[in-house]
């Protein structure tokens, strides 16, 4: 089984580069995207040319802004939105999908804004998150995918000094919720396979970020440490464009 996540940035921006044509490449049997920044029948519009998926959606209530997709060869059981946490449920953040031998968690993490004016909330979501996670995991492992907005180490970013408690994604509360996340046994599922590999997933549009690799590592798949003998392989697939992050994979067996 092939799982791809990717942040897109807009679907209806995205869909007229060479999205199609990249999926079609990376043929994944499940794809999560996040940050479509579209309602659910504008992304199921954008999206109609994909046969043979099953298509689930959650829009944020305001219009252009956040949202996830997920698309699926194989029907999920079930799809659900959200964590149920009033304060969390209005962006479009989250989808679960449950299927025979696990969960798969689609997830668009809060950025904490340019003046990190939004910390606060992000420490809140990552703790109401990760009891979330750790509630689906009593029933079945648990895989989640997505932009969790965070360099979890200095080795996952290119200026890490610079920007360590000055810039969103790398302040110490952020990183202290990553660290909540793999000691309560979710494990980054790259590092476990890529220990010392530098490797990004987004790189802003200014300074020509991406043609000089000045990038951050912030999409992941964390999963339960009882699949990590299934996986096959984890990638970070930089040669795919479209938007300011790149697709990542993760194949795994079952």
């Amino acid at each position: 089984m092939r799982i791809i996540s990717w942040n897109v940035n807009g679907i209806r921006a995205v869909a007229k580069k060479d999205f199609f044509e990249s999926i079609n490449k990376m043929a994944p049997d499940i794809l999560c995207l996040q940050e479509t920044k579209a309602q659910d029948h504008e992304v199921e519009e954008t999206l109609s040319a994909m046969e043979h998926y099953t298509m689930h959606y959650n829009s944020a209530d305001k219009k252009g802004y956040s949202g996830t997709a997920l698309i699926s060869k194989i029907e999920p059981i079930a799809v659900t939105k959200d964590m149920q946490v009033s304060e969390h449920d209005s962006e479009g953040r989250i989808q679960c999908a449950e299927y025979n031998d696990f969960y798969l968690v689609n997830v668009y993490v809060p950025n904490s804004g340019q003046q990190l004016d939004r910390l606060d909330y992000r420490k809140q979501w990552d703790t109401d998150f990760l009891k979330y996670l750790k509630n689906l995991e009593k029933t079945k492992p648990v895989i989640a995918c997505g932009d969790f907005n965070v360099a979890h180490r200095a080795i996952d970013l290119k200026n890490d000094k610079s920007n360590y408690n000055k810039t969103a994604g790398y302040t110490q509360i952020e990183i202290d919720g990553m660290d909540n996340f793999i000691e309560a046994g979710f494990v980054d599922s790259f590092r476990h396979f890529h220990p010392d590999t530098i490797a990004y997933t987004y790189w802003s549009y200014r300074f020509k970020s991406r043609e000089r690799n000045t990038g951050w590592r912030i999409d992941y798949f964390l999963v339960s440490k009882s699949l990590v003998d299934r996986i096959k392989s984890v990638d970070i697939l930089s040669d795919y464009f479209g938007s300011d992050h790149c697709p990542i994979s993760l194949e795994i067996e079952f």
